[in-house]
């Protein structure tokens, strides 16, 4: 999976590039970590050398890990996070709400966004608790100067919904 994940990274971010190169400069190119990959000694080198060998700005690569991952060893999470960011990319944490939830290290993390499950948008407009969950997540998260993306958007009412909600 490490191989795997090393390919992925290094195929996304050339392809990032390239829409780049081809004046495409809005968008940020998203890749989701293997805990193997993450729980590696070796995530913030193969970062940096993604971005030598691609040329993408590090601001356009966003590095997602979910809440099981940093809940591991919060030592050595906080060392790989921080070394990372250091490297100019985006952190985001993916899944958030389904896993354990731990508020408590959001604010000691680096990161710059935090993607709402769609277990939770799916009901969004007609399930009152779904709806309480998220009103808090975007909330938490605005105040932590974090951006907030919701998965799994299908209606016009789930958009206009969550459009409110910033």
């Amino acid at each position: 999976i490490v191989q795997i994940g090393q390919w992925v990274m290094h195929t996304a971010a050339l392809q990032a590039a390239e829409w780049l190169a081809q004046g495409y400069d809005d968008f940020r190119m998203a890749v989701n970590l293997s805990v193997r990959q993450f729980a590696g000694k070796d995530l913030p080198q193969l970062v940096q050398e993604v971005l030598r060998d691609t040329g993408l700005p590090p601001h356009m690569l966003e590095l997602e890990v979910t809440e099981s991952m940093a809940l591991q060893s919060v030592a050595s999470t906080l060392g790989t996070l921080h070394a990372c960011k250091a490297l100019g990319v985006k952190l985001a944490m993916d899944d958030f709400g389904t896993g354990y939830s731990s508020l408590a290290y959001l604010k000691h993390y680096p990161l710059d966004a935090l993607k709402i499950d769609q277990a939770f948008v799916r009901n969004i407009t007609q399930d009152a608790g779904d709806a309480a969950i998220t009103r808090a997540i975007v909330a938490m998260a605005h105040s932590f100067g974090m951006t907030v993306i919701a998965e799994g958007v299908e209606t016009v009412a789930q958009l206009e919904f969550l459009k409110a909600l910033g």
